[in-house]
This record gives C-alpha cells, structure tokens and sequence, in this order.
C-alpha cells in the first residue's frame, strides 16, 4: 500500500498530466461535480480532473491505480441514479470529468460512421451528423448537456430505440482506458468481426465500474426525408397498444416512436410550462405521440391510413398532425417537459422499469391500483416508451401532504411498483442505470449466477476496486 508521503504527492501528479488548472480542488470550483439533477446524491472529492486526451486519462489512472485513489468517471452529470457522483466514505476518490475530449475525430458517409471523443454532447454528434447528411438516432431530453461517453456507459435509451435500439446497438467500435492505465482500443467500422468474445458490450451499461470510455465508433443512418408527427388522444392503455401494432401493421419499419402518457401528466406541463398548449378540444383519459419516418417525401398519406383505421376500431378519439416544423417541436416539448415539470406538483418518486410490451396494459392496471393502496391520494404520473416497454412510471405527492415525509417513503414506494414489475418478468432498470440508487436492490432481482459472473469480471478488468466503487455492484 501506498504511504502518506505518496498521497500527499496524488494533486502535483496529476497537475504533471492534465495541467494544474485542470485539477480543481476548491469546493466552489468542484461543487457542479459532486451533485446531480435531482439532488439526491452528493459526494466528496479530493480533486476533479479533466484530462484532455486519451493518453492522458491513462496517465490519470495508472496513477490512481498505484495510489489506490478511486476513480468516479463523469460525463455531462445529467445522470439519474448517482452512478457519476462520489461516496461520502473514507476512501479516498477523485472524479475525473472528460467533458474536455469533444473532437470528432472522423466522419465516414461511406461506411456510414462516426468517430468521436466521450466528452462531446449528444446534441453536438447529432449536429455533425447531420452536416454530413446523415442521422444519428439516439434522442434524451437532455441531450444539450449529456455526453456520448456517459450515454454509452449507461447504454442509454431515449425516443426512439423502437425504431434503432439502445445505445450499445448504435456502435461498431469503443476505445476504453482500463483502471491499470491500458488502452482498449478497438475503434472498428466492421459490420461483421467473429475474432472472438465482444468486448465492447461489456462496457455498455457497466457505468464506468470496468473502464472509462474515451472515444466510439458510432452508426450513422440515413435522414427521413418525410416525418409526420401526431398527437392522439385515447381511452386507455389497451387501446394504444392495441393502435401501436396497426401502426406497424401498417407502416412498419417507418414507426419511428410511439411515446404514452396520461391526462394528468399532460395536465401538469400544461400548467407550468410557459406557452404549452392542449393540442385537442377536449381532455381524454390517455394519448400518444406517434411519429413516422419514411425516405419516400410526399403527403402524410401512411399517417392518416393509420388514423382512420385507429377510428374505425374505436382506438383513436381524437387526434392533431403536425402541420408543421414548430407543431411537431410543439407536441415534442408537451412530451420531453413531463419529467421536468413534475417538481412543480411536490415532491416525486422515479421508476424507470420496462416490462414486455404485451404487459404494459396490465402493468399500470395493477400500479394504479396498488399506488393507491400503498399511499392514498397519491398521484401516479407514468410515461414513455410504450413501443419497447419502457415507462418511467413515476409518481407524485398527494396533495397537502409535507414533501419530505412523501420522499422518505421512497424505498416503501419502489418495493410497490418493483414486485409488479418483477411479477410480470420486467426489469427495475430500464435505460437510467443502476448506480447507487438501486444497487442495493440487485440482489432481489438479479439471477445469483448473474452476479457473481459480474463481480468475477469486476474482480478481473479493477482487482483494486478504484473505479467506480460502490456502483453497480
């Protein structure tokens, strides 16, 4: 083990890689650092770092791994289970930010990729991508601030993984530094490569506990050159469903979102998002947006096959088509605002789970209805991604009821909607993580053998346990 005088060495060190301004140290320079969005997790840090290179994050962590100083990667922060803030423990940690590794390094039309830096926003790959007339389909609500490198470290989902998959289905290549300080490099364009075990899936989703990503090979694909975008008004859950296969029935492969939400979500951005207004006449009990990509321009002729024939079934009430660029961001926002706004209504417990999607009638049935008999009065607020299972079925306070008093029950409130979610062989983790705020629910959901397959790899890639510790697993 290191001695004290090595400590004490760890800041002029790492000033030696990164450059003594990139170390920061004092706590209104670190405080953005050491909280995330919520607000529900704050940590302590010797230092943060911001290496700015590849060569660089390695000279970091052969320190660290040397020191036995843990490493916390962290990307844009936006996270939402503490899966990128420190502990609060003894052990000594740094958080080492790559929010400076934003080159692109390649953009190739020909095989259809992209190569960038783990520190460059969604928002900013989605830009280049499209100067080169290409899409990248990966879509968050905060993809302004989030970055690529935390997206793939938590294999994030978003709008539109009905039509293009999660995040790990969007790359052909990853570049890891492992904790000893050894580059993995494998920046392939290659479709087909059978040499072997894939290794870049094993960092997909693992958080940053098994490497810290620094650069990917992601898969570009060609724009639609039509969307049509509705907002569709329905009596139930069953009945979306029910309009989700006729939509791919009778579009198929062009469905390129099909997002749910209830009356009373839509109610709360209608309240307090500035200039949000009711696409419809009149209120109905659940709605759709649904969106159809097609590389074929022309009338919204797919849209309204779909529409019409959802009325004559008796799925579709009412319904509004974008006709419109600032229509569609319209309807957009009203969806993209409903976790946001939900802090104006008091205090709100988070789940984002995924169930088969044949189930998801069935799952908010028996939430709603156990919700209640957990917590009179308190206000179910579920949303999402009805075309892959996923829906964070979040949930308000009652009303009048002291905000804290309603968050301390949190862990109550998680063992509610989990053991339906369980029941209907779901998953409690769908696209956000695991981090800190369900790693100690794994156990309870997760296959022993499982486990312990993912400590021996932990045990394997980090036998000192600096990166990330306590996360995951």
């Amino acid at each position: 083990m290191p001695d004290d005088l090595s400590r004490d060495a760890l800041l002029p060190r790492l000033a030696a890689i990164v450059g003594e301004k990139h170390v920061l140290t004092q706590a209104g320079d670190m405080a953005a650092y050491l909280a995330e969005p919520r607000d529900l997790f704050h940590g302590r840090a010797r230092c943060v770092v911001r290496p700015g290179s590849t060569d660089e994050v390695a000279s970091v962590l052969r320190v660290c791994n040397e020191l036995g100083v843990a490493v916390v990667p962290q990307g844009g922060n936006t996270g939402l289970v503490g899966g990128q803030i420190p502990g609060q423990g003894a052990r000594e940690e740094i958080v080492l930010s790559l929010k400076r590794m934003e080159r692109v390094r390649e953009v190739d039309p020909a095989s259809m990729t992209m190569t960038v830096e783990a520190g460059l926003t969604l928002a900013r790959v989605q830009e280049e991508a499209e100067k080169a007339g290409a899409l990248f389909p990966l879509s968050l609500a905060s993809e302004g601030s989030c970055t690529i490198g935390g997206n793939l470290a938590t294999n994030a989902g978003g709008t539109a993984v009905l039509a293009y998959g999660n995040a790990r289905d969007l790359i052909t290549g990853l570049e890891v530094v492992l904790a000893d300080g050894r580059v993995l490099s494998n920046l392939s364009k290659l479709k087909k490569d059978n040499t072997g075990y894939d290794l870049k899936h094993l960092f997909m989703g693992s958080e940053g506990t098994l490497g810290v990503i620094t650069a990917a090979v992601l898969k570009l694909y060609p724009r639609p050159r039509a969307l049509e975008t509705a907002f569709i008004a329905l009596n139930s859950p069953q009945d979306a469903l029910a309009l989700l296969n006729l939509a791919q029935s009778l579009a198929g492969s062009d469905v390129k979102t099909f997002e749910l939400m209830s009356r009373f979500g839509l109610e709360i951005v209608l309240r307090h998002a500035d200039g949000a207004r009711d696409p419809l006449s009149a209120p109905h009990p659940w709605y759709v947006l649904l969106e159809l990509g097609s590389q074929t321009e022309g009338e919204p002729e797919a849209l309204m096959k779909i529409l019409e024939a959802g009325m004559e079934r008796g799925l579709v009430q009412d319904a509004a088509i974008a006709a419109s660029l600032d229509q569609r961001n319209a309807f957009w926002r009203l969806r993209e605002l409903l976790s946001e706004m939900q802090k104006h209504e008091g205090g709100s417990i988070k789940h984002d789970v995924s169930v088969p999607v044949a189930k998801v009638p069935q799952f908010l049935e028996e939430m709603f209805v156990a919700i209640e008999a957990f917590m009179p009065g308190a206000r179910p607020v579920p949303f999402g991604h009805l075309g892959d299972g996923n829906i964070h079925a979040n949930v308000s306070q009652p009303v009048g009821m002291d905000k804290q008093a309603f968050l301390d029950r949190w862990y109550e409130m998680n063992e509610v909607v989990h053991a339906i979610v369980t029941r209907l062989d779901g998953s409690i983790s769908a696209e956000h993580g695991v981090g800190t705020l369900k790693r100690d629910l794994l156990p309870s959901v997760k296959d022993p053998v499982a486990l312990d397959v993912m400590r021996a790899i932990k045990l394997t890639l980090d036998p000192r346990n600096i990166l990330n510790p306590g996360k995951v697993i």
